[in-house]
């Protein structure tokens, strides 16, 4: 008989984006591991984008419990004076556009009394719910993913009250996440993040994080087991029934959110002196990006008179991305320039891995994305302000395409599955239930 584990999380089918790929993924295969997941999510969500190809993942018969949110964002478009249908991003304050007095006023309000997050009035509403549930049905441990944080404070909540075994898994890390310096937090915002971080760290039975660095930075606080279980990719995903053609041109591509701080422009420089030192490269480089982008994207590349050689599409499905990114000729991958950097671990990388197309990542040479494409001999990596060596990366893949050897040799990455990451999942949640 399976064991059942209630897995909360804010991102959920429909919802698209980064959010919703690693709890649904852990989902979708936790039943071949022994354990059913009971998934609680919102009701009334305010994701900044919808995903409809994404309910496919959902498993047959899967309980799905709802309760509905209160969220401040339509105060915030009152207030700010924008549409009430627009979608919020939950870091538009790390945006990259001139603010009034009215934005500066609300992100300091968003910063200092919605703690730790928008979510926070969904906290009590959601324990008192889920009590009633475990009253009448028996759950042997529970999962919480973030951000938003306010659901390990769901799950911490219900954790005491129930005496049962708690993982919490951080996609993302709290008080040491890029955004949070752009906070307008006061000493008292901001020992109130610290104290809370620090009750989920050490009162849950066991911690899961995406990369090593942030294992490190965890285990530095708390005493509680730390997991590393990263993202990866579906295989589900990768299966292609046609037939593999790159992209004529010689294409650098880049599918989902491009915000402020992963806007480098040393990468922007190095394509304008590519472009003006190789009539060649000129005629055969495009740069595409799919999904949103930050105003000072458009910025960048007006100042450079890159208009010719990107074209900007919106957010695209993400049934559609895999074929985009095996077709591509190099696949982009932009880190967040912040204090956390050497720790950043998209899941974009683990898609990039799957489909075996060279990749140009932007950040530290010494980070954890780095380290993984090394080890995987899948592209090369040069600091957010090394345009010397993006230049030499480039032209090397460049000089590569047009002799028809631009190809990756590639490591095995089956240890990437989202699978094969669900079953290290499952065995942390059997250590935590027989300990």
């Amino acid at each position: 008989m399976s064991k059942k584990v209630l897995f909360l999380t804010y991102y959920w089918p429909p919802s698209g984006g980064s959010g919703v790929q690693r709890p649904l993924k852990f989902v979708k295969y936790l039943r071949d591991f022994g354990w059913e997941p009971i998934v609680y999510t919102v009701e009334n969500p305010e994701y900044p984008e919808l995903d409809e190809s994404l309910l496919k993942d959902v498993p047959q018969g899967l309980t799905v419990l709802k309760t509905p949110v209160w969220e401040p964002y339509n105060l915030y478009k009152f207030f700010t004076g924008q549409k009430k249908d627009n979608k919020i991003n939950p870091n538009f304050f790390a945006k990259n556009q001139k603010r009034g007095l009215k934005d500066k006023v609300a992100i300091w309000i968003r910063s200092n009394l919605f703690i730790p997050d928008p979510r926070m009035f969904w906290i009590k509403p959601s324990i008192s719910y889920l009590q009633k549930y475990l009253n009448e049905n028996k759950i042997d441990a529970i999962i919480s993913t973030g951000p938003p944080h306010s659901v390990h404070l769901i799950a911490k909540g219900l954790a005491q009250k129930n005496n049962l075994p708690w993982v919490a898994d951080f996609r993302d890390p709290w008080t040491n996440i890029d955004y949070f310096s752009e906070l307008k937090l006061t000493s008292w915002g901001l020992n109130k993040h610290k104290r809370l971080e620090k009750e989920v760290l050490t009162q849950a039975s066991a911690v899961l994080v995406v990369g090593n660095n942030m294992k490190e930075e965890f285990e530095a606080i708390t005493s509680k087991p730390v997991f590393l279980i990263p993202n990866g990719f579906d295989e589900a995903d990768y299966q292609f029934d046609n037939e593999l053609i790159l992209d004529k041109k010689f294409t650098i591509l880049h599918c989902g959110m491009l915000g402020k701080a992963r806007n480098h422009e040393a990468f922007w420089v190095a394509i304008k002196e590519l472009i003006a030192e190789n009539t060649d490269f000129g005629n055969d480089a495009e740069v595409l990006l799919f999904g949103k982008l930050d105003a000072s994207i458009d910025e960048s590349i007006t100042s450079h008179q890159l208009q010719n050689y990107v074209l900007k599409k919106g957010y695209i499905a993400h049934n559609q991305v895999a074929n985009l990114q095996r077709t591509a000729q190099v696949l982009l991958l932009p880190l967040n320039n912040s204090n956390n950097a050497k720790g950043v671990l998209t899941g974009k990388l683990f898609e990039y891995l799957a489909v075996q197309r060279p990749i140009l990542c932007v950040g530290p040479e010494d980070g954890d994305a780095a380290n993984i494409i090394s080890e995987a001999k899948a592209g090369a990596t040069a600091d957010f302000y090394d345009k010397e060596k993006m230049k030499n990366i480039l032209f090397d893949f460049y000089n590569k395409f047009k002799s028809n050897k631009l190809v990756v040799e590639g490591n095995d990455v089956n240890k990437f599955s989202r699978k094969n990451l669900t079953g290290e999942l499952a065995k942390v949640l059997d250590g935590i239930i027989e300990s």
